[in-house]
């Protein structure tokens, strides 16, 4: 008798937990519904706008309340046509990075990396495919292009990579709309050209 009640309340238990899964199953295929262009735009600018694209990609000048992004230049990543401060070697030779005021530009063990356009502009992401945004951010690759070379601090393409494809489509559908800023950023500095 014993062994049939354990039995029963195992056979409870088993239908329960294939039960629930199912419920979740089918909740998660309703989920997963098909959403609009528009939607998925929306959803990259609250992405952009919440993990902090514009700390490094949008120059910036100082405000009543600190850095502020310049508006006309949002996204577009380091200006060209600021001069390229020379950066005290000796500070990150005893383990410091730096950055610009902006955060268009940082220096470290690496060398100088700059900030790059994101805009819809052919000089930013413009003539991408989603498929090399996706690379990028996924494998830390410049332009997502194979046999290029890896993209640098401080971009933490490492963490963003854990984003779904979902996402990471939303916020290429999102860049795409952005206004065209033609800013060709300049190329990264090793360090021991610094």
């Amino acid at each position: 008798m014993r062994k049939t009640v354990l039995n029963l309340a195992a056979i409870a238990v088993v239908a329960s937990v294939v039960f629930v899964a199912c419920q979740d199953s089918a909740a998660s295929e309703e989920k997963s519904t098909v959403i609009t262009k528009e939607e998925m735009v929306k959803r990259g600018a609250y992405l952009v706008n919440t993990i902090g694209c514009d700390d490094c990609h949008s120059p910036k000048r100082m405000g009543a309340n600190g850095p502020e992004i310049i508006p006309e230049l949002r996204l577009s990543g380091y200006p060209s046509e600021r001069p390229i401060s020379k950066a005290d070697t000796n500070v990150v030779k005893k383990g410091w990075m730096l950055f610009a005021d902006d955060l268009t530009t940082a220096v470290g063990p690496w060398g100088q990396s700059f900030a790059a356009n994101l805009t819809s502009d052919v000089t930013g992401t413009g003539n991408w495919k989603e498929a090399q945004f996706i690379k990028a951010i996924r494998e830390g690759k410049y332009k997502g292009l194979d046999n290029t070379r890896p993209l640098l601090m401080p971009m933490p393409w490492f963490v963003y990579r854990n984003l779904t494809d979902d996402d990471l489509k939303s916020i290429f559908a999102f860049l795409q709309t952005t206004k065209p800023v033609n800013n060709v950023v300049p190329a990264p500095k090793p360090f021991i050209q610094l």
